[in-house]
């Protein structure tokens, strides 16, 4: 797909604002109702999604060109997707789409910023994300017996991904989820070089012909095994492997789960029993790439009727949000004795993004740590005394924001709590 094939998208839109806000109907209080952190923290229209779709017509009818500022409003967004699922919680039309084809066109263009271009080239260099710490890769295996994907007999591959097997601070959430596998008996792998990156990263910067090079060679190095299902703790692979390895028509003959969908399987079956109280009150932030943004893709192949009315032959099914995963992570929770969960007001589909996605940590630091400050002081209003989520990028965020804070609040994943518990 192209920019220009969005071009009715963009058109449709009518300045509503909707994108800026969470739907009414899903409003908690007064004070938590922004759903998107560009415009929150910039105050101008142009960076919100209405703002950019804007911009996106008037590059494609040439009435402006790509320039310094335009590119810094373009990457100065998560692509958390709140915007795409507000604005259709009322209509039907793709806004996330255009916003990944505008960073695509930038980099067709040679026109990215400086401190995205220096992102992307150290992406390319290493084939991991730029802010892992140096690790060698499999270091977060050190003293536990893994075996190899390509093992016969393997049934499960645990992939942790480059964000979490390259940074030490993250080792804590491979290290428990091979725990939990091994104490429930599961005969599971790990692939050599799965700290490799997915191309997940490479596609949300618009590097679309690095994503295919590095996702193919993800699906090499996984195709030989045994292993019917592969599990994975970063919703950033979730998102890739689930979402835009489909969008781009590449195979992956494996059921990909996250590993709370996993965990919460293994729960249900009886396989793994938590028995450990946590005295603990807490609540739950939802990662973009698991929630909204992990729905599953819905291929569709069609025809726009002409008319003013949007209707499509055949008719299109959009992706909303609303299929994400959001259940296992809280039914994990709230099957540890002695946990209290407490929500927040913006969950789910609706949730606050943590601000380290779509480059933005690497890229504007100050504008992530805003973005944090905004959802740690959405999880102290609940009374709770730690956050959990489900994503090793949220986790390590929160966790860089809330250095010297002075703020209680701790940072977990769930594996973290369920391998405690059990």
């Amino acid at each position: 797909m192209a920019l220009e094939d969005y071009r009715g998208d963009m058109e449709t839109c009518t300045r509503c604002s909707l994108c800026k806000f969470v739907p009414l109907e899903q409003v908690r209080g007064a004070k938590y109702v922004n759903i998107c952190p560009s415009v929150a923290r910039y105050n101008f229209h142009a960076y919100s999604a209405g703002g950019r779709l804007a911009a996106g017509t008037a590059l494609l009818d040439k009435r402006i060109g790509y320039s310094e500022k335009l590119a810094e409003v373009i990457y100065n967004c998560q692509l958390c997707g709140g915007c795409d699922v507000s604005c259709k919680y009322a209509l039907d039309m793709e806004v996330l789409e255009p916003l990944y084809e505008m960073r695509a066109s930038c980099v067709e263009a040679g026109a990215v910023p400086a401190s995205v271009k220096k992102m992307i080239d150290q992406s390319r260099d290493n084939r991991q994300l730029s802010t892992r710490s140096g690790a060698e890769g499999g270091q977060w295996m050190d003293g536990l017996k893994v075996g190899d994907v390509n093992q016969a007999g393997i049934d499960v591959i645990y992939y942790p991904g480059c964000r979490t097997g390259c940074d030490p601070r993250l080792w804590g959430i491979a290290r428990a989820t091979v725990s939990l596998l091994q104490k429930a008996g599961i005969r599971f792998g790990v692939a050599e070089g799965a700290e490799l990156c997915c191309g997940g990263q490479a596609y949300r910067m618009g590097c679309r012909g690095d994503f295919q090079k590095q996702a193919q060679e993800s699906i090499a190095m996984l195709i030989n095994s045994t292993a019917h299902t592969l599990v994975t703790s970063c919703a950033e692979c979730y998102q890739a492997f689930k979402v835009l390895y489909t969008r781009c028509g590449l195979q992956l003959e494996l059921e990909v789960l996250h590993s709370t969908e996993y965990f919460d399987r293994l729960l249900e079956s009886g396989q793994l029993t938590p028995l450990n109280a946590i005295n603990r009150r807490v609540t739950y932030h939802d990662p973009c790439h698991l929630g909204r943004l992990g729905e599953p893709y819905i291929p569709w192949k069609g025809t726009q009727r002409p008319g003013h009315m949007r209707l499509f032959d055949p008719p299109k099914e959009f992706r909303r949000g609303t299929h994400g995963v959001y259940q296992s992570p809280r039914n994990i929770l709230n099957r540890i004795p002695g946990l209290t969960l407490v929500e927040m007001d913006r969950t789910k589909e609706y949730a606050w993004c943590c601000g380290a996605g779509g480059g933005v940590k690497e890229t504007n630091p100050d504008f992530a740590q805003w973005t944090a400050l905004e959802r740690l002081s959405e999880a102290e209003s609940t009374g709770a005394d730690a956050l959990v989520t489900a994503c090793p990028g949220c986790e390590r965020h929160f966790r860089d924001t809330l250095t010297g804070t002075g703020k209680s609040l701790q940072v977990f994943d769930v594996a973290e709590l369920l391998e405690a518990a059990i």
